[in-house]
């Protein structure tokens, strides 16, 4: 190895100020790179089954300071969309008193497509969220290079621009991506200010700490990392540092962490109430109920301290309550994870495994050959500690997602990708600075794989590496968010407007979250008619055109397709959207459409429980294996008194639960209730499957 390249305190004033610009330059045009190739790659792709909720939520935020609408998530991604897009003009409608979370988004979705142009609000917030997402791009650039120099800074965001998870989230009003840069970046800037205690670091950590945490409710593990780190910095057993030193550390680390409270509570105008109109809740459900749906005493206890101390707004507790619900402990859903079934959540080593199908070969390459370097001690002494921070910071990340649901796949594990991005620029370092042709053809080969296997792939959100068959094949392999989210309702669309309506055909749709686009564009479905396609529905069998999401022909716990469509070559294919001609089996597509026909029917501002019964039943007789079907039909029988049926139903819950977890405890416990108390004094079970 050769003599490394000076740093920057070591030349010149003026080729400092050379290098200075050379580098921002040169991170500026990376950073436009990315956003240009993302901007080609997504640019057909159409709202997340979560963004029209982030939109118009935001906007009420902007205009009202209200925050109960859509409180899952803190507000500062929804705050920055909702004040360019109310500024452009949005129409909303006056808010009114909402039933649950289907009658919530429901309310604020229909806003979004029917008193608005989705489209023209897909074109604002997608130039919004490149804005927020580049600046957030090229700040973790600056954060890098203070600790790393210039190679590394410029390594660390080529390899974010080539990633094609990267590219997927940084058009889409989603909470993801912000929270991974500015996680990253809050590590980096607190490892900083805790080195040098200086007042202006304390201030950018703290700042960059505030704003990780109202971007997403992971920030948490964010926090948790700070402390660490600056607890550690501060009393680490080093020979000659003084003991104010240390207490200084600590004072810094306290101001830290009260700043970026502070900060938190800003975005949230100050005020506890989620409500400037009232004191009282207006949620779409009480916060005591959301809690109680915590099933450990350890979290529930916790959320309840925070609750009475007002140590964050109610709103955010709520949406941690949510978090904690549905990401930690877990979804009632199909868990399809490297061609396996599983209930609720994958194998331990499913977000690692996750990881390594996402990243391109070339990437993975890359961070190998960086983790080599630093393991044989060939990158500067001064990386060590900082790598260390970040290290500690992935660390937590990864111990939490070990334990937690993986219903988000590859999106809710991007808060590592930064930690090996930093590891692989150690690579790119050391091409760069030692004149090794090995190291150097090796770093070349492993990024020219990188760009020629992710770079001009449209749809970057489907991307899978050649490990797993490439994008075409990764739903064989996984079911979760990472293989598709509601991205192809355009394609939906194209492909009904140029083949079926001007034959005047009516397929069979089951692509979920399309019902929105479906009812805009005047796209005509079995099932849209109820008078006029009952009689196509109630045979087992039907002979149609089916437009089908891959991720439910794939195998399922419940409603499964059975190999027939598996088996079945696609007469067209759209990505992860599939088209089907012939007889099929439907009863498991049946048995789902009736299930959520009948949670509209119960969950909304006029609800009607006959109706929802007779959904529910005949649901629960297709497939009885969806157990949660019959616990909310022994729900309805319990609210109308019928103590025999609602045993019935319960029970027939309680025989296909698939594990012996809190569900089915709190299943036994409640037949146990019906069989001998009065039922007006019994509160119906909360639906897991809601969640």
């Amino acid at each position: 190895m050769e003599t490394e390249i000076p740093e920057i305190s070591a030349v010149k004033p003026h080729s400092q100020n050379y290098r200075n610009a050379a580098f921002l330059g040169i991170l500026a045009l990376v950073v436009a790179a990315a956003i240009i190739r993302s901007a080609i790659a997504t640019s057909l792709d159409s709202f997340t089954v979560d963004e029209a909720y982030h939109i118009g939520a935001g906007v009420s935020y902007v205009r009202t300071g209200d925050f109960r609408l859509n409180p899952e998530h803190p507000p500062l991604v929804k705050l920055w969309v909702g004040t360019i897009v109310s500024a452009l003009g949005y129409d909303s409608s006056p808010i009114r008193p909402l039933v649950d979370k289907n009658d919530e988004r429901d309310f604020v979705e229909t806003d979004v497509y029917f008193k608005n142009d989705p489209d023209s609000i897909r074109t604002e917030t997608r130039a919004a969220m490149f804005a927020l997402n580049g600046i957030l791009l090229f700040v973790l650039g600056l954060a890098v290079r203070r600790l790393f120099g210039e190679v590394p800074a410029i390594g660390t965001i080529v390899f974010l621009a080539i990633d094609p998870t990267v590219a997927a989230h940084l058009p889409v009003v989603m909470t993801d991506l912000p929270v991974t840069l500015l996680s990253a970046t809050t590590i980096l800037l607190c490892f900083n200010a805790f080195r040098t205690l200086r007042p202006t670091d304390i201030v950018s950590c703290g700042v960059c700490l505030g704003l990780t945490l109202g971007a997403k409710h992971s920030a948490i593990v964010t926090l948790s990392a700070v402390g660490l780190i600056g607890t550690g910095m501060a009393l680490w057993p080093t020979a000659g540092v003084i003991v104010s030193r240390r207490i200084r550390g600590l004072a810094a680390l306290l101001a830290v962490m009260v700043l970026g409270m502070t900060v938190l509570w800003s975005l949230y105008l100050f005020r506890f109430n989620e409500s400037p109109a009232s004191a009282d809740e207006q949620f779409n459900r009480p916060t005591a109920e959301k809690i109680s749906d915590v099933r450990s005493p350890l979290y529930r206890g916790g959320l309840n301290l925070m609750l009475k101390a007002h140590l964050f707004p109610r709103a955010y507790i709520w949406g941690l309550a949510d978090t904690i619900r549905a990401g930690a402990e877990g979804r009632v859903n199909t868990v399809l994870a490297f061609g396996k079934l599983y209930y609720s959540k994958g194998p331990n080593y499913y977000f690692p495994g996750v990881i390594a199908s996402k990243l391109p070969i070339g990437l993975i390459l890359l961070v190998l050959i960086g983790g080599v370097l630093i393991v044989l001690r060939r990158v500067p002494p001064s990386f060590n500690a900082p790598l260390l921070a970040t290290a500690v910071a992935a660390a937590l990340f990864l111990a939490v997602l070990l334990s937690g649901s993986t219903y988000g796949g590859v999106r809710h594990a991007m808060p590592i990708v930064p930690f090996l991005a930093v590891v692989a620029s150690a690579a790119i370092y050391g091409a760069v600075t030692y004149r090794s042709r090995l190291l150097r053809v090796s770093v070349g080969l492993t990024l020219l794989m990188a760009v020629a296997s992710a770079v001009f792939v449209m749809r970057p959100w489907e991307y899978f590496n050649e490990a797993v068959g490439g994008p075409g094949k990764g739903y064989l392999y996984f079911n979760d968010e990472g293989v598709d989210l509601s991205l192809r309702k355009s394609d939906l669309r194209r492909y009904f407007d140029s083949e079926l309506r001007p034959t005047g055909e009516i397929p069979f749709i089951l692509y979920p979250g399309s019902s929105y686009t479906r009812k805009k564009y005047k796209l005509d479905w079995i099932g849209h008619d109820e008078a006029r396609d009952a009689a196509k529905l109630d045979p087992g069998t039907l002979d149609a055109t089916f437009i089908i999401s891959a991720k439910l022909i794939s195998p399922r716990l419940w409603w499964d397709a059975g190999d027939q469509f598996r088996t079945a070559a696609p007469a067209a294919r759209m990505g992860n959207l599939l088209v089907y001609k012939g007889t099929f089996d439907i009863s498991f597509l049946k048995a789902g459409i009736l299930y959520y026909d009948a949670i509209d029917d119960i969950y909304s501002d006029k609800p009607n429980t006959d109706e929802a019964i007779d959904l529910l039943t005949k649901s629960a007789a297709l497939d009885p294996k969806a157990f949660f079907v019959s616990l909310e039909l022994g729900n309805q029988y319990l609210k109308l008194g019928k103590r025999e049926a609602a045993i019935v139903a319960y029970k027939v819950a309680l025989a296909n639960d698939p594990a012996k977890d809190e569900v089915w405890e709190s299943l036994s416990r409640q037949l146990d209730l019906v069989a001998s108390e009065p039922l007006d004094q019994i509160a119906a079970l909360r639906n897991p499957e809601i969640e």
